[in-house]
């Protein structure tokens, strides 16, 4: 790799995805270095205050980048430069920043041993692809869906990697019928709306699912993609401080999942904790994040004591109230995703209940509120309906739910 980056010290890679990013990515691993991933659609602004942040010594950017604005998959010629940084503080083999949908960036550490146990998780979780398939790949592998689910198992499975050609429904059919072996499509829910743009879809045996990571699909959602393609939608819970959690691949205990084995996953308080001997935090001592082993999600939820399943009610600050009545925003939420018409939507209290929505063919307004009051008790809907373009999301394709980004989406 050059630049004089040596065991113990520090680089940045803020590349797009490409074989470029894979081989520096082995690189700095193979050298003993650590790696800090950079999505390579932060502005200049946020990858400069993240450099200095961190106190990298090695940043690798793209020097010429070739390839149309939806390719998943450029050719990168890598522009190597070094910086008055510290070497690795820390036993990380990777620096990751937390998606920031509900504030800060949080600096997030995974040690080999960490990324390692996480990739056994995976070879014994019912319903992941074998030796000898392929995964078409759409989500970024800076981030840990990508970067474990898609890249490290790959890797370690036997597993063909297949990006399509560009960020389409049409592309990601054609990329999944180019070969004859099993295909397994590994995306976001943002990817399932993509797929379901498709009007006629050709019948493909060689899909065998899609898998989602990031925000849990609503049931509507996953019985009109499994109408349209004949094979499952499987869901997976995880975070960037842990990778996957529970999944539920043969979307058999919807909308519940399965705890992934080696994790011990319990509810506290109506919060779901999940057991870690150490903090996956660096430079961050916030017991109200980590604590006694157990790593707090935010999220609300629930386990089964019998069964072990595992419940994801939506973010911990969803529960208001109003009026003197207990109102969870999540529920809300799940309602108005269900309305015919609505392809996205964020539920705030913000003074009093706010939604924002993102609306696709010819629904209104006033049809979706019309609908939202066949399914909701009146103390619950939104006194405050936003109609937007197109919702913001962040780099992971998760939904933004900051009230200051969603009031600059409004028109």
């Amino acid at each position: 790799m050059g630049a004089g980056l040596g065991k113990g010290g520090r680089a940045a890679l803020n590349l797009p995805p490409s074989v470029t990013y894979i081989a520096n990515l082995l690189a700095v691993w193979r050298i003993g270095a650590q790696a800090v991933l950079l999505d390579h659609r932060l502005t200049r602004y946020e990858v400069d205050q993240a450099l200095e942040r961190l106190g990298v010594q090695v940043v690798v950017a793209p020097r010429q980048t070739k390839g149309s604005p939806l390719s998943l998959f450029l050719d990168v010629t890598e522009s190597v430069t070094t910086r008055d940084g510290r070497p690795a503080s820390t036993p990380h083999a990777v620096l990751q920043l937390s998606s920031g949908s509900t504030g800060p960036s949080k600096v997030i550490g995974r040690t080999a041993a960490d990324l390692v146990a996480e990739i056994h998780r995976y070879t014994l979780i019912d319903g992941v692809p074998l030796r000898g398939e392929r995964i078409i790949l759409l989500p970024s592998m800076v981030h840990v869906l990508g970067l474990v689910g898609g890249l490290l198992y790959g890797l370690h499975a036997g597993i063909e990697l297949v990006p399509p050609r560009r960020l389409t429904g049409d592309s990601i059919l054609e990329a999944v019928a180019a070969g004859s072996t099993p295909a397994t499509v590994l995306g976001v829910p943002f990817h399932i709306g993509l797929l379901a743009s498709v009007t006629d879809p050709p019948k493909l045996g060689q899909l065998k699912r899609m898998t989602t990571g990031g925000e849990l699909v609503p049931a509507a959602v996953s019985a009109k993609f499994e109408e349209k393609y004949r094979v499952p939608l499987g869901n997976m819970w995880g975070m960037t401080e842990v990778g996957v959690i529970a999944t539920d691949l043969f979307g058999a205990h919807r909308p519940s999942l399965l705890p992934a084995p080696g994790l011990e996953v319990r509810a506290h308080d109506g919060e779901l904790l999940v057991g870690r001997p150490e903090s996956p935090y660096v430079g961050l001592s916030d017991p109200t994040r980590w604590a006694d082993g157990w790593l707090h999600t935010k999220d609300a939820g629930r386990v089964d004591e019998a069964t072990g399943l595992v419940t994801v009610l939506g973010r911990l600050d969803s529960q208001v109230s109003v009026g003197g009545l207990k109102v969870d925003l999540t529920e809300v939420e799940y309602a108005l995703t269900e309305v015919s018409g609505v392809a996205a939507a964020v539920v705030l209290y913000d003074k009093e209940i706010t939604a924002f929505v993102q609306l696709e063919g010819d629904a209104t307004g006033a049809q979706v509120e019309a609908a939202l009051a066949e399914r909701v008790a009146g103390y619950k809907r939104p006194r405050t309906m936003h109609v937007v373009a197109r919702m913001p999301r962040t780099t992971t394709g998760k939904l933004v739910r900051d009230r200051t980004v969603l009031r600059g989406a409004i028109p």
